[in-house]
């Protein structure tokens, strides 16, 4: 699997993995040493919290590490008045007599409830190199759609600065 990342993206991880290991990771093992010197390890609830807090901690570095190593880098090269990464677009959905406004952003920043969606998204994926006026067909799968009509794009100027979320 390749994740489409902004090189601000891998940054950030890479920044992230930095933190876990020198800071982190010395942090959990010291909780998981102390807890172990508290004696009987089979009732030792602060033991088992530490160790699945060390895990968490080892797991997520995995993930980041993963992601980092199978990125793919995407930058946004369209023309001002196009549709790309990191353009906050209005769109009229016609079928509904709705109006909605979204954020394009890479797959690790997504988040729906705040009207950031991804690039690979069905709606991403539609709007993306569209201007405004244009009709585009969002397709569902290979037998269901809807059309919106693109309003307005705004161009963003903090470039990635959403939480990368956490798994």
């Amino acid at each position: 699997m390749y994740d489409k990342l902004t090189e601000n993206d891998v940054r950030r991880m890479e920044e992230e993995i930095e933190h876990r290991k020198l800071v982190v990771r010395r942090e959990a093992i010291d909780k998981v040493k102390e807890a172990r010197a508290q004696g009987d390890l089979s009732e030792n609830f602060e033991y088992y919290a530490a160790k699945r807090e060390k895990n968490k901690n080892e797991s997520r570095i995995r993930y980041l590490e993963r992601m980092v190593r199978t990125a793919k880098i995407v930058e946004d090269n369209t023309e001002e008045g196009v549709v790309g990464l990191d353009n906050t677009v209005t769109i009229y959905i016609p079928d509904d007599d709705e109006t909605e406004t979204y954020k394009l952003v890479t797959t690790v920043r997504a988040d729906s409830l705040n009207n950031l969606i991804t690039i690979e998204s069905p709606l991403g994926k539609a709007l993306m190199g569209h201007r405004v006026g244009d009709t585009v067909t969002v397709k569902i799968n290979d037998t269901a759609g809807y059309d919106v009509v693109i309003k307005d794009i705004e161009a963003t100027t903090d470039k990635g600065e959403e939480e990368i979320r956490q798994y």
